[in-house]
């Protein structure tokens, strides 16, 4: 663990990008058990080098992050504006979130480019890309990290701080810190960085009358009433906070466990939420479409508990589990004597869930006679068990699911069109975890948390291998199949220790994705398609001195760019590097590397 202070602030400066961006190169003094030495942040120009401006294409890019270069008034006035129609806290909470976002794709980038250097280097490029964005200069007062533990604890000084700036310029000095979007930045950076939650509070704020702004950043657990910070980060009231520790064993198929348990800060995730939201008060069906695993059920329960519904029964089908034979009793009841084999009489699901909501679960598995007897009971509002001859109205509200795509299924004469129209009123798409990345580290701190509890151990956390892994992985089962990981995690982790990435993965998941067919490997043997063996006409070409590496290069990025069809982002992953070295390849100019 390193722990730093700040000596001095501002030694030295230099100009970088014909002076578009001045930048301060803060000397920092590396606190050490028996010594004192000067350290100095990693320099700005490695991140300078991977950022592009493209004018021709119109694309700024940062790494193989697209940017946008925008008028800090126009920000100002999206600000004003925001704060007042939607008032202060929902204002808020959309700049934090969107900041939360920005600064978890920052780290997301920071730990897949600078995993080779030692805790403060690494982590000291998130203040230096903050700045460079333009939203302030940053000044490091106390620093301690260590991404092995997930310790963290910093105390920072933000100078000319835009937001605070604007804010003072438009509504003049307030009783409260306004940094909303850079407070969300630091917190999505330093949560993304290390693999758990943390939180970042503005203690001081130029536009409450301070001469700067300063935050102090640690562990959620380690602050008094984070919930009153972390709130801003919850799209809907409904969403559970990142700290909740309150954990419910019971099985999800129990109504009794299904309160709220959606846990995320993603903009898919968000865009749910909120549909959820606008939906919750009425009587209209919901179809909720997304692959399996991405939490269908969980959000059905959700839209139960927040609708007007709440205090009534919850019902659960799944459509795929019910024999075809005996998904007409299921959902509809069955009289004594109504088949062979019926010894009384019960009800079905319609009539359990009768004043509540009964959830469908896989529908487009139903076969055509049962989607037909299922549409009929959607219609009336009435259905009859079998062998009875009464009718029964019921009040229930369907909500339906699948992973299937039921517009082909129609088209395909695999399900009635009259249904699907009956079931699609309010359609509700459920994104991917792979399209999810800023949940993937809330998520496994929720699992972490609820395991480590149910199985009564005592894991510190996540090395940071094992982060990069779960970052990386491909999630085909999405949220189901992370949660089966970090439980196996747990049991396999060492009492006391961490989980590891051999832990994790360790039942045939593939970590590496294998190139596609429209993005084939290159051959160790052939460049451009004539050489047939690369070492040895290498050799020869550099003996002969008629090859430069210019030369080299060259051929290696228009190969890439052949195999890739012309696409710049999939050639750089056929190249190993990022599309701002290609595309500056491109231009004409020569490779910029590292050790330049």
């Amino acid at each position: 663990m390193q722990k730093t202070d700040c000596d001095q602030t501002a030694r030295s400066s230099h100009y970088c990008l014909q002076g578009l961006f001045r930048m301060s190169n803060q000397t920092i003094r590396l606190q050490l058990p028996n010594d004192r030495v000067k350290h100095r942040f990693p320099d700005i120009e490695d991140i300078i080098k991977r950022l592009l401006f493209s004018p021709g294409d119109g694309e700024i890019w940062l790494d193989q992050q697209r940017m946008l270069l925008l008028h800090s008034a126009a920000i100002a006035s999206l600000r004003r504006e925001l704060i007042e129609t939607l008032g202060s806290d929902k204002a808020r909470g959309l700049l934090s979130r969107m900041g939360y976002q920005s600064g978890a794709r920052d780290a997301d980038m920071v730990r897949r480019e600078h995993r080779n250097r030692n805790d403060f280097d690494a982590f000291a490029v998130g203040p230096q890309l903050h700045a460079l964005e333009g939203f302030m200069s940053i000044e490091t007062i106390v620093q301690e990290v260590d991404s092995e533990t997930g310790h963290y604890y910093g105390e920072y000084i933000w100078h000319n701080s835009a937001e605070a700036e604007e804010h003072l310029r438009a509504h003049g000095r307030s009783a409260s810190p306004v940094c909303w979007m850079q407070q969300g930045y630091a917190n999505g950076y330093l949560s993304s960085f290390l693999g758990r939650q943390m939180l970042v509070r503005e203690v001081e704020c130029k536009a409450m009358g301070h001469a700067t702004c300063r935050i102090i950043g640690k562990a959620v657990e380690q602050w008094d009433a984070p919930e009153n910070d972390l709130r801003y980060l919850q799209a809907q009231d409904f969403v559970q906070s990142p700290n909740n520790r309150q954990v419910n064993f019971q099985r999800s198929g129990d109504p009794v466990s299904a309160k709220i348990n959606l846990v995320g800060i993603s903009s898919g995730f968000n865009t749910v939420c909120h549909m959820i939201q606008r939906v919750a008060p009425t009587q209209a069906t919901v179809l909720f479409l997304g692959e399996s695993g991405v939490g269908k059920e969980q959000f059905a329960r959700t839209l139960h508990n927040i609708s007007e519904r709440a205090a009534q029964t919850f019902v659960a089908i799944n459509c795929a589990a019910i024999p075809e034979q005996l998904i007409e009793s299921e959902l509809f009841g069955v009289e004594k004597g109504g088949y062979s084999g019926a010894s009384q009489s019960r009800p079905g699901r319609f009539e359990r869930a009768d004043g509540g909501t009964l959830f469908l679960d896989e529908i487009g598995t139903l076969s055509l006679v049962a989607q037909g007897k299922l549409l009929r009971a959607l219609q009336e509002g009435e259905i009859e068990r079998i062998g009875d001859t009464k009718v029964r109205k019921v009040d229930v509200r369907i909500v339906a699911a699948t992973n299937e795509d039921l517009r082909k299924q129609v088209e395909a004469g695999k399900f009635r069109d009259d249904l699907f129209y009956r079931l699609n009123v309010f359609p509700v798409q459920i994104p991917p975890l792979r399209e999810r990345k800023e949940d993937i580290l809330l998520l496994v701190e929720h699992f972490l948390n609820r395991f480590c509890a149910l199985h009564k151990c005592q894991v510190t956390g996540f090395t940071e291998s094992a982060i990069e892994a779960l970052m990386r992985y491909g999630w085909p089962g999405n949220i189901r199949e992370l949660e089966n990981l970090i439980e196996r995690g747990v049991i396999l982790a060492p009492d006391g220790g961490a989980i590891d990435i051999d832990h994790l993965f360790t039942s045939g998941e593939k970590l590496g994705a294998a190139p596609s067919a429209k993005e084939p490997a290159p051959s160790s043997s052939t460049v451009n398609g004539n050489v047939p063996q690369l070492a040895d006409a290498l050799h020869a070409a550099l003996a002969d001195s008629q090859i430069s590496l210019d030369e080299l290069e060259e051929i290696a990025v228009n190969e890439a760019l052949s195999l890739a069809a012309g696409n710049v982002s999939s050639a750089a992953k056929i190249l190993g590097t990022t599309r701002a070295r290609v595309a500056y390849r491109l231009s004409g100019k020569k490779v910029p590397h590292p050790a330049e």
